[in-house]
């Protein structure tokens, strides 16, 4: 792979272009990569102001708050990385409660489930309008069958990987999605994030 070294804030003007040039009527953007090592929620959280400045209403999702509760979570302990590869995130819920209403109705259910706390987060609906944004960042979130108008996943070397995520015993499920899924196959748009200040843009 080629990359091209890119600063954060042009990566994230890159990336409000190319969202912005998309058409459909109301747009999902994910944010994709190992949690607590990627960054995905600060690029997330980079593109909100300027899409707005742009016109476009913007909302923050993020699929930890779509995780299952802690009984179905933790069937197999605390610490099964093939639990976390298959069974933590609900994808039904998160399809249902908001990719599919952004279709439909534009009412998107922000947030589903407080893990910490293991409840319902008891968040209302927002609705809307035509030409609107939800920008979705969390692990594990591409070949699972989630519809997405733009995919951009945040890559790490295998080293980097081992390296600087958190949860060590989670590193077997990234390396599992990188074998069977290879998401960087999959996305629109693939950054190399070793070092999180220096990013890098695949350049095909």
């Amino acid at each position: 792979m080629r990359y091209r070294p890119i600063s954060p804030t042009v990566l994230a003007g890159e990336l409000t272009d190319r969202i912005d040039a998309l058409t459909a009527p109301r747009i999902v953007v994910a944010v994709d990569g190992a949690a607590g090592a990627t960054g995905t929620a600060e690029l997330a959280d980079a593109l909100v102001d300027p899409l707005r400045l742009r016109g476009r209403a913007a909302l923050r999702v993020s699929a930890r708050d779509f995780l299952r509760p802690a009984s179905l979570r933790f069937e197999h302990g605390r610490t099964n990385p093939d639990a976390r590869y298959t069974d933590w995130l609900d994808l039904g819920a998160l399809r249902r409660e908001v990719l599919e209403p952004l279709k439909g109705s534009g009412e998107v259910l922000p947030s589903l489930w407080d893990a910490e706390r293991d409840r319902a987060t008891r968040a209302g609906r927002v609705p809307l309008p035509e030409g609107a944004v939800v920008l979705l960042d969390g692990e594990l979130l591409l070949g699972a069958g989630l519809a997405f108008d733009l995919a951009v996943h945040l890559w790490l070397s295998p080293a980097a990987l081992r390296r600087r995520v958190p949860d060590g015993w989670a590193v077997p499920a990234y390396e599992r999605y990188e074998d069977e899924v290879n998401p960087s196959s999959l996305a629109d748009v693939v950054v190399r994030v070793d070092d999180p200040r220096h990013p890098a843009l695949y350049t095909p």
